[in-house]
């Protein structure tokens, strides 16, 4: 409570900038907290800075460098007219809708939202409206992939923890995240679109809404071609998914799972298990986000050059420019997620969870409390990953005795742990930082859009559990 109250005053009543706001309020928030030694506060602090640092810092950076290229070169105005074609002006929010959902399956939710923001930019420049729509329908299609659909790391390691097959999982996740992206990107989008002044395009990511709406008038004989505007995406989609894919063949063949082909026999994944450790260590290193954002940073700095045909040093100082607008991103990021941490340390999981009785049955009263475990774990401290996974192995002794299908449980844990993405959430500040919006409009978007895609989901499944519980 401190530390809300403490964030929504300096934030909100102050307006202080959102870094040092979110450095004084985990001050506060380590002084008024008994698990951390006064003395220690400050370097529990900049631990945690440097740990959400460690794992967005290279990848917003480089984020940044893709966002300025694409935009300047007119790589994303190229593929935002491809889709125009394809599903046409009034239904472009489609084709948003759809990459964001199927990127978010191999690729971490954070990098999607770095590739799609700047086609998100050049769609709304393109068309003159629907900024929050095309924000909403590419925040819900990634996060719900995110949330519900392994080999994403908090669904994969949720179906592990409790023993659920993981093609189940992943079947039964697309069988949940595209009514609920429906609910909260589309109709959601929809309505809160109208509700908004028309949302201008703000600069971000080196790039500024005069620059982007002159790229929306160019003929198509001035763009890039469709492959090389596509490039820097493809170059991250791929590398991460085949990092992704080699890992989890692995995992099949180490655990001896085997595939029928019907007429052609049975493949034994196993026989594979000596090629694909080989190969771990370069899929590893080619699939880490680090390496795979840089190519895909090089690529669409380079059609920058090419396109735009620039000296070399306004090149670079515009590629400086970039990494400044990525600097501050970054920061505000990571200072989002020592905030979060702190709240964590203060071991504000263990009084929820002992404050919440798993009781009540064994069947859908058991998804309820689930439920509610994840979805006050994830506002108190902000992961949506570490609440899936915390309740996760908080539930796991309830699976034998369940009166449903495990599956429900583990997806019912997932709707929780994506409630209320807000101020202790790293995410909220990148979306906001990122698609170039106030810290009013994040809420009414971003926040609002987690909480109607956990509750839907969690009406969804417990809907269903009650009338097929598949047991």
């Amino acid at each position: 409570m401190i530390g809300l109250i403490a964030v929504i005053a300096l934030l909100v009543w102050l307006k202080l900038p959102a870094f040092l706001g979110l450095v004084i309020a985990s001050l506060i928030v380590g002084a008024a907290t008994a698990a951390v030694p006064l003395s220690e506060v400050p370097t529990e602090i900049a631990g945690g800075f440097g740990e959400t640092m460690t794992s967005v810092g290279i990848p917003i950076l480089m984020a940044a460098l893709i966002g300025k290229g694409m935009m300047e070169s007119g790589a994303a105005e190229r593929i935002v007219r491809s889709f125009q074609s394809v599903t046409g002006e009034e239904r472009s929010y489609l084709a948003l809708w759809g990459s964001s959902s199927a990127l978010s399956i191999p690729v971490f939710f954070d990098n999607v939202f770095y590739l799609m923001a700047p086609l998100a930019r050049s769609m709304r420049a393109r068309t003159g409206r629907d900024y929050a729509l095309f924000l909403c329908v590419v925040g819900a299609g990634a996060s719900t992939t995110h949330v519900f659909v392994p080999p994403t790391p908090g669904p994969l390691a949720i179906a592990l923890e409790l023993g659920v097959d993981l093609g189940t999982t992943m079947i039964a996740g697309v069988l949940v995240a595209i009514p609920t992206t429906v609910v909260a990107g589309i109709l959601y989008g929809r309505w809160i679109n109208d509700r908004l002044d028309d949302i201008p395009l703000r600069e971000t990511m080196g790039s500024n809404a005069r620059e982007v709406e002159e790229l929306a008038e160019l003929p198509d004989s001035e763009l890039p071609g469709l492959f090389e505007a596509t490039l820097p995406i493809l170059l991250a989609v791929v590398l991460v998914a085949l990092s992704t894919t080699a890992n989890y063949l692995h995992e099949m063949a180490l655990t001896g799972v085997s595939a029928s082909l019907g007429p052609l026999g049975t493949l034994n994944f196993a026989a594979f298990e000596g090629p694909l450790e080989a190969v771990q260590p370069a899929t590893a290193f080619l699939g880490d986000p680090n390496f795979a954002l840089t190519a895909a940073a090089l690529a669409a700095a380079l059609t920058y050059l090419r396109v735009r045909q620039l000296d070399r040093d306004i090149w670079t100082d515009e590629l400086v420019e970039a990494l400044k607008s990525g600097a501050h991103i970054a920061a505000i990021t990571s200072a989002g997620g020592a905030f979060g941490g702190l709240l964590a340390t203060s071991g504000i999981g263990d009084y929820i969870t002992d404050l919440v009785s798993v009781g009540g049955g064994n069947g859908v009263m058991v998804l309820v409390s689930a439920w509610v475990i994840a979805a006050a774990i994830r506002i108190a401290q902000g992961s949506a990953t570490v609440a899936m996974i915390t309740t996760a192995g908080i539930m796991a002794p309830q699976v034998p005795e369940l009166a449903v299908h495990p599956v429900y449980l583990a997806l019912i844990i997932g709707a929780g742990g994506n409630i209320c993405s807000w101020f202790n959430d790293s995410g909220f500040w990148l979306v906001k930082e990122i698609g170039g919006l106030t810290q009013t409009e994040t809420l009414k978007i971003w926040t609002a859009l987690t909480t109607i895609v956990s509750v839907t989901a969690f009406v969804m499944i417990v809907s269903v559990a009650s009338v097929l519980p598949l047991a």
